[in-house]
């Protein structure tokens, strides 16, 4: 496994397991399958409904609770401090933890105008040790400048949408600018179209990997941190054997090509203010 170290020193496996759209027994059976084969960070979500799920996993893995990178994130229906600071114990309780190693703000919903007070919250939350890095996800360019000049703490992380089709490069150089690591969501574009494009297929075979290998790979040569997933045991597999090649810089420039002007699968950020 490949670590990248955040902005506050906390230390974050490179690629982790998703769990969103599983349900909470599937999430429970998906995240020992992701044990078993070797991950150590598994990224789920209050939205997702599955926190209990993921946290039996963990109880039951036999692994020690340092050795889990746990990331939750908190909903749209709870920004502001107070609502920030009872979710947060909310998805605690459902985790049957302590502390998580990362907590997320998931959306900025911007009609709302509370992030900066739920950052607040997650500032405190950090502070107390109850999450050991905080940071966003879904944070356009001027929601994060924002958050960044009026807070103390910059973000660790800012985990968005991210795959060849849709590689958003002036967003990860922002994010890089101002000390942030980006996470990568969806980061095989959700399968479909993506993993059957050609020049995927020929880099995966000089390589003897499948496309969404090739893909994955590039994920990570980008220096992101990514976070597949599936429910079925073979791809949980597949999808974490990536430290064995390397792509070289015409293969990334040949998957960074791929990038489309409707490549966007999820909601913008910008507009998306569901509190349902």
């Amino acid at each position: 496994m490949q670590y990248i170290t955040l902005n506050d020193g906390v230390r974050i496996p490179q690629l982790g397991f998703g769990v969103w759209q599983v349900p909470d027994d599937g999430a429970r059976t998906a995240v020992t399958t992701a044990f078993e084969v070797g991950y150590r960070h598994i990224d789920t979500a209050a939205a997702y409904e599955n926190e209990t799920g993921v946290g039996r996993a963990i109880r039951d893995s036999g692994l020690n609770r340092e050795d889990v990178f746990l990331t939750t994130k908190l909903w749209n229906t709870d920004h502001g401090y107070d609502a920030t600071l009872r979710a947060f114990d909310q998805s605690l309780e459902r985790l049957g933890t302590d502390y998580v190693d990362l907590y997320l703000i998931h959306w900025p919903v911007p009609e709302r105008d509370l992030y900066i007070e739920s950052w607040r919250a997650m500032e405190k939350i950090n502070s107390d040790g109850r999450a050991k890095a905080v940071g966003v996800a879904n944070f356009p360019a001027d929601a994060l400048e924002r958050l960044v000049d009026e807070s103390s703490k910059v973000p660790a992380i800012n985990q968005i949408e991210l795959h060849p089709y849709f590689p958003q490069p002036a967003m990860r150089q922002l994010n890089e600018k101002l000390g942030i690591i980006t996470e990568d969501w969806s980061p095989l574009g959700q399968g479909g179209d993506l993993l059957k494009e050609p020049v995927l297929a020929r880099i995966g075979q000089a390589h003897g990997k499948t496309p969404a290998q090739v893909v994955l790979r590039w994920h990570l040569q980008l220096g992101d941190v990514v976070i597949p997933k599936s429910v079925t045991p073979s791809r949980i597999k597949e999808n974490f054997e990536l430290f064995d090649f390397e792509l070289t810089r015409d293969e990334m420039d040949q998957v960074s090509h791929l990038s489309r002007d409707d490549g966007r699968i999820g909601p913008d950020p910008s507009h998306f203010n569901y509190v349902g």
